[in-house]
Order: C-alpha cells, then sequence, then structure tokens
C-alpha cells in the first residue's frame, strides 16, 4: 500500500485476514462465498439462485419472496435485489402496478 499511497502503511493499528474456509466455519457462508452462490454465467439471471427459485418467487409458497446476495443481480450495496423483489411483490398485488412502471421507464 505504502508504493502507491506512501505513509498509509504507518496509520495500519491491526489487520484481520479471513480465507474463504474462515469464513465457511465462522460465519457458515458455503465455500466461503459471500455471494451465497458462484457470480459465474450460469449462477446468474434466471438461473441465479437456481431456475425454479429465479424471479424473486417461491412458487410453492405463494407469498414468499426472496431477495439478497443470492438472488439476481447479486451481493452489494446498491439494494437491486430487494428493489426488484419488491417490484415483483407489488405487479403480484396490483397486476396494473408493473403496466404503470413500464410506461414510465
Amino acid at each position: 500500500m505504502d508504493r502507491v499511497a506512501p505513509g498509509v502503511a504507518s496509520w495500519v493499528e491491526q489487520v484481520h485476514v479471513q480465507a474463504p474456509l474462515d469464513l465457511e466455519r465462522e460465519l457458515g457462508l458455503r465455500n466461503g462465498q459471500v455471494m451465497h452462490v458462484e457470480m459465474a454465467f450460469d449462477q446468474m439471471f434466471l438461473w441465479r439462485p437456481m431456475p425454479e427459485l429465479a424471479g424473486y418467487r417461491v412458487k410453492t409458497l405463494p407469498g414468499l419472496y426472496l431477495c439478497g446476495a443470492s438472488t439476481h443481480p447479486g451481493g452489494g450495496v446498491f439494494g437491486a435485489s430487494g428493489r426488484s423483489a419488491a417490484a415483483t411483490v407489488l405487479a403480484d398485488r396490483n397486476p396494473s402496478f408493473i403496466r404503470k412502471v413500464l410506461r414510465r421507464g
């Protein structure tokens, strides 16, 4: 770090490194994957987290919706999966909602 930002190393008081195995053991993250499932092409879009759970709905339990790092578009602090899940809930409760959103877009 000091090579690109001289003096920064002197500010560091402590370092804590967690390897994937540590994340699995300490936090229960399978394979240490913080995005819950791999961020690979076969785990994205309509396959995230798996085809039968894609689209934020749990088809076998109507009224149960999913969001978070396991759902499209993945984890992060931007909240996109929560927004998409909320839009899905609103569209299911009021089908005209989606038409209103599409007209605005």
